[in-house]
């Protein structure tokens, strides 16, 4: 009898403790409490874009990060569909492999989100000194489409460390919120 409320404080101990930033006046999302915005710095180094995210953040160690970002992708319509074709054709063509773990399209506070959870390989050059490994990576992304734009919310962190991410990064893209 004692075991079930034992059971529930360690279910309830293990959720993702998250603490929600106001992205601007359109976009709420939710980040684990101990993580911090990327310096300029990481920034830089890990969306190499001319369209910086309009937020990123990161873990203690560096490693997991989570951002938000407007699509460079102009859409003419709120085609869903079409705009998940496009968006997985382009995700393949950007690694060398990708395993696909979940994808689809699901309902987020009443809006429709395109979702693709995934781990990913870029294969290393062997040629190259310092690029000889490959690069494995844990993804959760999620698009929301509407006419003229896509937002993007992206997490991702080291493919061994998925287990310990996965759940946070599901409760994170749950906790998304647009007007």
């Amino acid at each position: 009898m004692w075991l079930f409320p034992v059971v529930l404080f360690i279910i309830a101990a293990d959720k993702p403790k998250l603490m929600k930033v106001k992205v601007n006046d359109e976009i709420t999302v939710s980040v684990p409490k101990d993580w911090l915005p990327m310096e300029v710095e990481d920034i830089i180094q890990r969306y190499p874009s001319v369209r910086a995210p309009l937020i990123a953040y990161t873990n203690q160690e560096r490693v997991a990060d989570f951002s938000v970002n407007i699509s460079a992708t102009q859409w003419p319509d709120d085609d869903i569909e079409l705009a998940k074709k496009f968006f997985k054709a382009g995700l393949v063509n950007i690694f060398d492999r990708v395993d696909m773990i979940e994808e689809g399209i699901h309902e987020v506070h009443g809006k429709k989100l395109i979702f693709f959870e995934f781990e990913s390989r870029i294969s290393g050059n062997r040629q190259q000194e310092g690029t000889k490994d490959p690069v494995l990576r844990y993804t959760y992304i999620q698009y929301f489409i509407e006419a003229g734009k896509a937002i993007v919310f992206s997490f991702n962190c080291p493919k061994h460390d998925r287990e310990l991410w996965q759940e946070t990064a599901r409760a994170m893209m749950q906790q998304v919120r647009i007007k």
